[in-house]
């Protein structure tokens, strides 16, 4: 069984869009979109600098669109049918979860990217209000990590599995994070623009929560595996009202890929621009065949894993 998986926010680099822009029909896609999202793509995915893309309102459209057009390349224009009939999951991390939502119909791309849209500038704003972040902790005990997040008064926004677990809350916070490092772990700083999955994006969670009545959501055609705790979500309207609160919750892609692993995953491709995701199931999902969709060359390995997961 193969899973279908699309990476969130700090995945993005400058210029990442830029090959795959010769395929035939892609250029022409995404110039559609740029109205839904509100954003020039082709420009933030071709020419923008890393600050330009690391805006919390043009990270997460591009990031959607582009793993849109990817899953387009591979599964070709009946994306939802072709996305049912090839694979046996699908989910995304974070922002990646409304390209999930796509993927399985629950969304158009269009209304993705509309809510998308409005999703990153909410959150953009409610970032505003305090100077937060995140950051990754690699390594130490799990709960040890954990707790002493929690004794420095940090959320453990992303618990990513595979030694990973990303740290959110103030800037303070995060310093005081930087000079107490939990045992055996190193700590990163994280190229995002606040901390996400936190009682600092409540506003933003307001905000969704009114777009959304204004969508009648599908029920997914594939199943659909959530941040939330690691469930299999079969109806749309659940989807929707998940993609609201996970904003301000924390994501569960330890859970996730558990689930995955449950239902017999042989095989997992990460829409692009992949590698994140790939890499925690290296670790996690050992033994599971990987393929990360990076340059449309790597269209080929992704062909032929889904043929080897079916066969």
């Amino acid at each position: 069984m193969l899973v279908l998986v699309a990476p969130g926010q700090g995945a993005q680099t400058p210029g990442f869009l830029t090959p795959w822009l010769d395929l035939p029909g892609l250029s022409e896609r995404l110039g559609a979109w740029s109205d839904a999202a509100g954003i020039d793509l082709v420009r933030y995915g071709t020419t923008a600098d890393a600050d330009e893309i690391r805006d919390t309102a043009v990270a997460q459209p591009l990031l959607v669109a582009a793993g849109l057009v990817s899953a387009y390349a591979l599964f070709g224009d009946d994306l939802v049918g072709a996305v049912k009939e090839q694979t046996g999951a699908v989910a995304g991390h974070s922002v990646g979860e409304l390209t999930a939502a796509a993927l399985t119909g629950v969304l158009s791309p269009e209304e993705a990217l509309r809510l998308v849209r409005e999703r990153g500038l909410a959150m953009a704003e409610a970032a505003a209000v305090t100077e937060t972040g995140m950051s990754a902790v690699l390594g130490g005990d799990p709960d040890a990590v954990v707790a002493h997040l929690q004794g420095l008064g940090l959320t453990p926004a992303n618990i990513n599995g595979g030694g990973q677990i990303v740290a959110a809350g103030t800037a303070a916070q995060l310093a005081a994070l930087a000079e107490d490092k939990p045992e055996k772990a190193r700590v990163i700083p994280l190229k995002v623009a606040g901390a996400f999955h936190t009682t600092h994006m409540e506003p933003a969670v307001a905000t969704l929560a009114a777009k959304v009545k204004e969508l009648t959501p599908a029920d997914p055609a594939t199943p659909y595996v959530s941040n939330k705790d690691g469930q299999v979500v079969t109806f749309g309207q659940e989807v929707v009202d998940r993609l609201v609160g996970q904003v301000a919750n924390p994501v569960r892609w330890d859970l996730c890929m558990e689930t995955f692993t449950a239902h017999g995953a042989t095989a997992l491709v990460e829409l692009l621009p992949g590698g994140t995701l790939t890499g925690l199931a290296k670790r996690a999902m050992r033994g599971t065949k990987t393929v990360a969709l990076k340059t449309p060359d790597d269209l080929t390995a992704a062909r032929e894993a889904i043929e080897e997961a079916r066969a």
